[in-house]
């Protein structure tokens, strides 16, 4: 059976989304590692923490937020924790589920962190685009992800 391959179109849109793909998240991770001293990974763990009302979540929804495996997970977690900035705990009446809290000094490292990635960010992409072209490439990005993106 002879593969559907990619037509012109689809292969420059496929071309365009790889590059900013490789290229943002590069940037974004070299800003985090050198300012903050967190990967991109750990700085969104402790981002959808600080984004709880009670700044703890069960590790298997956090894992879901963060768009990463419980493996993933569980490894930042284990520098995070080592740091100071986060605690896991089993959940009550639950042996099996794990929650993990971020700390006062986590809150305050997302705090101080937050300012110079939410700058990088701007400057790389939104400062490119209107906010109509902003809307527009949110809605379009939308059915990619089956219900499985935060937001």
């Amino acid at each position: 059976m002879e593969p559907h391959w990619l037509n012109n179109d689809e292969l420059g849109l496929w071309m365009r989304l790889h590059g900013l793909s490789e290229r943002l998240l590069s940037d974004v991770d070299s800003q985090l590692r050198r300012d903050a001293g967190l990967t991109r990974y750990e700085y969104y763990v402790l981002a959808m923490l600080s984004e709880s009302p009670t700044r703890s979540r069960l590790m298997s929804e956090l894992a879901l937020a963060t768009n990463g495996s419980l493996s993933r997970l569980s490894h930042a977690a284990t520098k995070l924790e080592a740091n100071g900035w986060l605690t896991r705990s089993h959940a009550a009446g639950q042996r099996r589920s794990v929650v993990a809290t971020l700390t006062d000094e986590g809150w305050d490292k997302i705090c101080e962190s937050a300012p110079g990635h939410v700058a990088a960010v701007r400057e790389r992409i939104f400062d490119h685009l209107t906010p109509e072209q902003a809307k527009t490439l949110y809605e379009a990005l939308a059915p990619l992800f089956n219900g499985t993106c935060p937001r």
